[in-house]
């Protein structure tokens, strides 16, 4: 819309008397009347002027009408532009069809000044409206998409394991930053709800003055039930608030529980970490009556002390060696024990130092993942597990404690029936904030 200049209207008829009876019918309104004469100069203007309201006659030599518009609605550029047909025909087919191309409204000839009017600004309202709304929505879209992302990064942030009671650490004011666009947000919805207020205003107000609809309205009225829209709108809206109203308890909840992580880098040998964990493990490494041991194999090198955050780099360790132990007993299921003594199940982990760098790596010979699956193994939530058996945060915030918090790098290779192998990267000297 033109919210600096008059609106414009443009007039497509091919007889001047009804041009000139329009533009006068117009005139008053504050409003900027275009014409054209033909189908194709309607067109051309069109492209170039962009008006906010078309009134366009139906029968004119060349493309008629129905053609104008079809060519105005199959165009992006033009397609949102109102257009309102005008004809001396009566016949509904007609109507129907030019509805069916995009048309608002029609008007009949001859024409009545108040009724040309009233629709016209029945029309730029709706259509002011409608482009109000979805500036609006696609502003509160574009501030939920940053709030979501918000969250996700505070959430792996707190949760430092499958568990979501140990909730973790949160960096400090991470959820004051949240808070801002929700309050955004809930401010707005107020302004979306007058609005649709106003809307709903304006049709009744149409409705009162227009009593006697014609018969094409009144199916218009049957198909839509304004008042079944009219009252669950704001049932609607009513959510939309109960929405942000929990969001708001969720920021207040982050920023009251959380703590920053005061734990400080120390110099520490991945391989201590490597073997307690895989301790910790030993209990699913164990044979049971449905497969034999798991075996582990070792090929530490000889490497330096990196500086780290031990705790956190142990619970990347327990990640990965957790999904590859859930990894082997996938690949199990309808195997025999004795399948399974012949092609044992292993876990190989190794050290080595390469470019000055620690390079770690813990690979599996399970079921493998497939190259669509892999490329989202690192987004939030995101798990192929069944409920229950796990969050889809073990490996995000893998990631995050690798490339976040120590500079290195997580990577994963797999073979779909050969195995998967996470390859962890470490600067040997500090790179962390």
């Amino acid at each position: 819309m033109h919210s600096d200049n008059p609106l414009r209207i443009l007039l497509v008829d091919d007889t001047p008397t009804n041009l000139k009876v329009l533009a006068e019918a117009l005139h008053g309104q504050g409003w900027k009347t275009l014409m054209a004469a033909d189908g194709e100069s309607a067109i051309e203007q069109v492209e170039y002027l962009r008006p906010d309201l078309i009134l366009l006659d139906v029968m004119m030599p060349g493309i008629d009408g129905f053609e104008t518009c079809r060519r105005l609605k199959a165009n992006p550029g033009t397609q949102d532009i109102p257009i309102i047909f005008m004809t001396a025909l009566s016949d509904t087919v007609d109507k129907v069809r030019g509805l069916e191309l995009g048309a608002v409204d029609y008007v009949t000839k001859p024409f009545q000044h108040e009724e040309v009017i009233a629709r016209t600004k029945l029309h730029l309202r709706l259509s002011q409206l409608t482009h109000k709304l979805e500036q609006e929505v696609q502003s509160r879209t574009q501030d939920l998409s940053q709030s979501l992302s918000q969250l996700q990064q505070a959430q792996l942030q707190l949760v430092q394991s499958e568990k979501m009671s140990t909730l973790g650490q949160l960096v400090a004011g991470i959820g004051h930053e949240i808070n801002n666009p929700i309050g955004f947000i809930n401010g707005n919805l107020k302004y979306v709800q007058e609005y649709a207020n106003d809307l709903f205003r304006l049709l009744e107000l149409y409705q009162t003055k227009l009593p006697n609809p014609d018969a094409e309205l009144e199916d218009l009225i049957e198909e839509i039930d304004p008042p079944y829209l009219i009252g669950d709108m704001p049932q609607m809206i009513g959510s939309m608030k109960e929405g942000v109203s929990r969001l708001q308890e969720i920021s207040l909840s982050l920023r009251t529980f959380a703590r920053s992580d005061t734990a400080s880098m120390v110099e520490y040998q991945v391989e201590d970490g490597l073997n307690s964990t895989l301790m910790l493990l030993g209990h699913r490494l164990k044979a049971d009556d449905r497969r034999p041991a798991i075996q582990i194999i070792k090929n530490f090198q000889t490497t330096p002390k990196v500086s780290c955050y031990a705790g956190q780099l142990n619970q990347v360790f327990m990640n990965l060696f957790a999904n590859a132990i859930d990894a082997l007993d996938d690949f199990n299921e309808g195997k025999s024990y004795q399948e399974l003594e012949t092609t044992p199940n292993r876990i190989t982990v190794s050290t080595e130092l390469k470019n000055n760098e620690l390079v770690i790596r813990i690979g599996d010979n399970g079921i493998g993942i497939d190259d669509q699956i892999r490329e989202k193994i690192f987004e939030p939530s995101f798990t192929t597990k069944a409920v229950g058996k796990g969050t889809g945060l073990g490996l995000p915030i893998s990631q995050q404690i690798i490339e976040g918090k120590h500079k290195g790098k997580l990577d994963c290779f797999s073979e779909v029936g050969k195995g998967t192998e996470f390859v962890i990267t470490l600067p040997i000297e500090s790179q962390a904030d």
